[in-house]
Formats: C-alpha cells, structure tokens, sequence
C-alpha cells in the first residue's frame, strides 16, 4: 500500500461533504457522540489565533487575509464559538502576535519574518493592532497569550502550562492562518498530548481555496475536523456552568 493510499484512508471526510443540504423544516442534526466527550466543557478550551485588528481588521497589515477571513464567515463564526464558549464555562484563550519597537527577540530566520518588518502595519506592543478584532467578544476570564517571536502561537508560548493548569485535555483552534499558524498550533497541541478540534468553518487562509485542501490532506490526520455549529452544541449539551448573563452585573 502507498503512502498516498494509507494517508487518505486516514482522513475523515469533512461533515459538509457529500452531505445533502438540511431542509429548513427539520432540526440541525445532533452532535456526534464522539465529539460531546471530546469537547466537555471542563477538560476543553478554545484558542483564538491572530484574530487580531492588524491581522483580521479593516486596517490588516494583512488585507487579502483579512477579507477572506471576513467574507467566508470565519471570524463570525470565531465570535459566535467565544460566545458559546463563554454561556458554557470553556475556557477561551486568544494568541496573538505581537512585536516590540525595536524589534527585539523577533525571528528573523524565514522569508515571512523579513517580509513582516516592511509592511505598512505593524504588530506593535499596546497598539491598536493588537486589540481582539471586532465581533470577537472579550471577557474578563479570557485569557490573552503574546508572542514575540516564531510561527506558533504554542511553542515557545506559554499557552500549554495554562492549559496544563486549567485541566484541559481538548483544544479546539481557530482563526487564521491556514497557511501558517493554525497547522503549526495543531500539530505543537497533538505534540503536547492535546486532542485538537478544528471547527473547518471558523479558520481561514489565502486563497481561500487553500483551506479546505490543508484542512482535508493534512489537519484532518491529526485534528477531529468539525463544524462551529457542532462544537457550540456539543457544549450546550454538557455545560455545568450557569450562563455569564445569569451572572450579576459587577
């Protein structure tokens, strides 16, 4: 058996393929079993990559991806899984890049890291660039993880001793980009031991047929593939965690 051949006995097929569009008078399908005990609320987390203003927003250092980013729905559906995450007691996390203005500790050992010193918005500490973008909801319990240097928002972060800290075994990752720092946080999170859920909706990459290839040919052997839809339910199913809006106003 080749290896091509054995690699795509591997892949689970992505949930919207080859299925029939749902009539509008039928209820969504419930979750798979599989996923309710993958995405338990409290052994799971959510991480945000670079769903930040300079990357994401209307002012992108980044603006290719940034449109494809807003047109395809990802980052709504970005927005609509922190929602569900927190009515649900899951921890969300938000990675973000970010640089000094001196560029200090910044990697310079790849193409990508020189073409970012000349862009036109930089990833400045305490800038606006570095706000989460809009719709994405910010909650005090969120916690929020900089980096200065590399390709993934895990290694060399401290993303896995927060999640070692909080109990968490699933990491469900979202964001951008397909290209680069969403395959490089799943395969540090499979590394570390995490289990890893990709809702295929709530990522993104240019161009945008890009992403569903690397979700298919190569996320998909190591991450349970997914929708946003399917995680927020998997959540609603087993929260034990009252919803923030039963919570009092400070």
């Amino acid at each position: 058996m080749t290896q091509g051949t054995l690699l795509s006995r591997a892949v689970t097929p992505s949930p919207h393929e080859d299925a029939a569009p749902p009539r509008e008078d039928t209820a969504p399908p419930r979750p798979r079993e599989d996923l309710v005990e993958l995405l338990r609320p409290e052994g799971c987390a959510l991480l945000t990559v670079e769903c930040q203003r300079g990357v994401v927003g209307p002012d992108s250092a980044l603006p290719e991806l940034a449109a494809v980013a807003q047109e395809s729905g990802a980052l709504g559906r970005v927005a609509q899984l922190v929602a569900a995450a927190h009515d649900t007691g899951v921890q969300v996390l938000h990675a973000v890049a970010e640089r000094r203005a001196d560029g200090r500790g910044a990697s310079r050992n790849a193409p990508l890291f020189r073409a970012v010193e000349r862009l036109p918005v930089r990833q400045l500490t305490g800038s606006a660039a570095m706000e989460i973008a809009e719709p994405v909801p910010v909650a005090a319990e969120d916690l929020v993880v900089r980096r200065l240097h590399g390709l993934s928002p895990i290694a060399g972060t401290e993303v896995d001793a927060l999640l070692r800290n909080l109990g968490c075994r699933t990491l469900v990752i979202t964001g951008v980009s397909a290209n680069v720092a969403i395959p490089a946080a799943v395969f540090d999170a499979v590394n570390l031991g995490y289990a890893v859920v990709v809702p295929e909706d709530a990522i993104a990459g240019v161009p945008a047929s890009y992403t569903p290839a690397m979700v298919r040919h190569t996320l998909a052997l190591a991450a349970a593939v997914t929708t946003a839809d399917e995680v927020a339910a998997c959540w609603r199913r087993t929260a034990v965690t009252p919803s923030r809006s039963n919570f009092p106003a400070p």
